[in-house]
């Protein structure tokens, strides 16, 4: 079971708290680094959590910022210690460990994806799926432990104490035939199942509504116990960018929420949902507001996608 304390987390509120002590006494990251006798790439490093403070750092940290409080000082000195401490996921060799130390101690996840399920509602198959098509593609050992790990991330929504979390995934996500139909059937059922419980909500954004803020994105809001500051990370192509500034968490906060405003209600996107696997599953027609779709369970079939216009039919049509 993935542990209970994120040294990932430990780091990042370390972080927080040096931060707050330089600019409350009025110090620039040149001037901590000259006195701390390093580069001002490292003082921003401890500052965001990318690198590690060494027990030396705190100490002489806390002088530099006259700490002179004893229990400030331990507590400082305890983060530096857990913070080394190591994580489950780090025998992974993941590329996103980052994240994923952050996500492991999140009390609320925030997340919109724009033509992919997200991570933490994937099925085994549709993982491996996804790994299969990436550019450069793991060996079949790399794969199988990369779903490894993200089965145990998403236990997160299942421990005593879960975090909750609140998905809204575009249409294309249900259109886009991860796997083959059975893959995909297989895929929406899980999210059926995963969005039942009580921390869990999931929504759809449906075609028809056009534009919206978060159009060519991928974002996750995480927001970690207090006093650790939240966190977004934005995917692209070439990786994520985390971003930190209270003025990005908040720009961030909006778009969701928004988003959140316009999507489907959960109602709505399980029945929207329930339709799709049902097409997937059985090779099914469904029909959406001005089109109709067949997917196929046939092997050779699956490759066609055959689209039909017919009369607008509402969401909760045939």
């Amino acid at each position: 079971m993935p542990e209970v304390r994120s040294p990932t987390v430990r780091r990042h509120e370390l972080g927080a708290v040096l931060r707050a002590l330089r600019t409350e006494r009025g110090l620039t990251v040149e001037q901590v680094a000259e006195r701390l006798l390093c580069s001002p790439s490292k003082v921003s490093r401890m500052e965001t959590g990318q690198g590690l403070a060494t027990p030396r750092d705190i100490r002489d940290l806390c002088q530099i910022y006259d700490v002179t409080d004893e229990a400030e000082r331990d507590r400082m000195m305890t983060l530096a210690r857990e913070s080394k401490r190591r994580a489950w996921w780090q025998s992974y060799d993941l590329a996103y460990k980052n994240y994923v130390g952050l996500e492991a101690e999140a009390v609320a996840i925030s997340a919109f994806q724009s033509s992919v399920v997200h991570g933490l509602l994937h099925t085994a198959d549709y993982a491996r799926a996804n790994h299969e098509s990436s550019i450069p593609r793991f060996d079949p050992k790399q794969i199988d432990l990369q779903i490894e790990a993200k089965l145990t991330r998403q236990r997160i929504l299942t421990q005593s104490d879960p975090a909750s979390f609140a998905v809204v995934l575009d249409e294309a996500a249900l259109h886009r035939m991860v796997g083959g139909p059975q893959v995909m059937a297989a895929q929406l059922t899980k999210i059926l199942e995963v969005s039942a419980l009580p921390n869990v909500m999931v929504q759809i954004l449906p075609f028809e509504l056009g534009a919206h803020p978060a159009l060519e994105s991928n974002f996750t809001i995480l927001q970690l116990p207090d006093p650790t500051p939240g966190v977004v990370y934005v995917e692209g192509m070439i990786g994520s960018i985390q971003l930190q500034r209270a003025e990005d968490l908040g720009r961030y906060r909006d778009i969701f929420g928004k988003l959140q405003s316009i999507a489907l209600n959960p109602q709505e996107t399980a029945d929207l949902i329930a339709k799709f696997q049902r097409a997937y599953r059985d090779g099914a027609e469904i029909a959406l507001p001005g089109k109709r779709f067949t997917y196929f369970t046939k092997p050779a079939a699956a490759q066609e996608l055959r689209e039909l216009p017919i009369h607008i039919l509402p969401i909760g049509g045939v």
